[in-house]
């Protein structure tokens, strides 16, 4: 398992993770991509916990949901089954469990005040929060093809994953009004969302 995570995670993580994952009695399952989720915990009927994340993150964002994933497994060992998933005792755990890893021997020193910036308030995704998405996403392998909902001038016309196409409106105080042009219904988009400009 070890000789699988130096694939996917910084260097100096990978003892750590597998530590997290040996104590909890992790199966964890690396999958192709998913463009609804990074990555999922779920107990088997079995009561074996599964962890899945995406094979096709950066090694930073895997470590993320990695933690992410097993902080859901710890606090509902810890507080029990009826806890709000992302409620206040699955942030507290994620904190304390991701607190060790938050080094320069880790992430990369522009990288540390943005994920601590995060940690003071974990969302849900680290997709939710605008900044620390699109500082991940720097350290993505891939060519990034697509643009930034925020990038996009006002009233520009684009293309989303599943092929609707929406006209990028005002910024509301986070996220940005888009009408959906085949329906006239208006959506908000994160400023982090990935689009093709159309025009």
């Amino acid at each position: 398992m070890e000789d699988v995570l130096q694939k996917y995670l910084p260097e100096r993580a990978v003892i750590p993770c597998f530590d997290l994952i040996k104590v909890n009695g992790v199966h964890l399952k690396i999958v192709n991509h998913r463009v609804t989720r990074h990555g999922d915990y779920r107990r088997m009927p079995n009561g074996m916990h599964q962890i899945t994340v995406n094979a096709s993150l950066n090694k930073y964002r895997f470590l993320i949901t990695l933690v992410h994933e097993i902080a859901h497994l710890v606090a509902f060992e810890k507080f029990g089954r009826r806890i709000k998933p992302h409620g206040l005792e699955w942030k507290r755990t994620f904190q304390q469990l991701m607190l060790p890893f938050i080094r320069p021997e880790i992430f990369p020193t522009k990288l540390l005040p943005v994920i601590a910036n995060h940690f003071k308030n974990p969302k849900a995704s680290s997709s939710t929060d605008a900044k620390l998405a699109i500082a991940l996403k720097t350290f993505d392998i891939e060519e990034r093809e697509h643009s930034y909902v925020f990038e996009l001038p006002l009233g520009s016309t684009f293309r989303i994953h599943n092929g609707k196409l929406f006209k990028r409106g005002n910024k509301r105080v986070k996220r940005y009004e888009c009408v959906e042009i085949a329906t006239g219904r208006l959506y908000l988009f994160q400023p982090n969302a990935e689009v093709e400009q159309v025009n």
